[in-house]
């Protein structure tokens, strides 16, 4: 079992940065695959970007080049490091822990945090 716990939203201007931290229940966290999703109102959650146990990470198009994903296994979190914010980036970001080889859909993972919420204006 896996407890998920996120912090670091907030509001934030277009162009200005937010550090999302995740901390991990458990001891096995270096094993899973470690990943963030996010769902703004009316719209399913989707993929922003992982980080699998070897290190190896993946990203959704629109975030490449403003979010790195990163984690501490010897402290059990995981960051999403988001820079240059646009107006679209706005949702509730979930931090999710998956043992499966998928890491870019929802199916791949099997314990999830509350979320956090993002609010960046324009």
């Amino acid at each position: 079992q896996v407890q998920l716990v996120e912090s670091g939203g907030g509001l934030v201007q277009a162009g200005g940065s937010l550090r999302l931290s995740c901390a991990a229940s458990g001891r096995t966290f270096s094993t899973y695959a470690m990943g963030w999703f996010r769902q703004a109102p009316g719209k399913e959650r989707e993929f922003v970007a992982a980080i699998r146990w070897s290190g190896s990470t993946s990203y959704r198009d629109s975030v490449k080049g403003r979010f790195t994903i990163s984690r501490d296994n010897a402290k059990n979190t995981v960051a999403l490091q988001m820079n240059n914010l646009k107006p679209e980036d706005t949702a509730v970001y979930y931090c999710a822990a998956g043992s499966g080889g998928v890491v870019r859909t929802t199916d791949g993972y099997q314990y999830w945090g509350q979320g956090t919420q993002v609010t960046v204006s324009s």
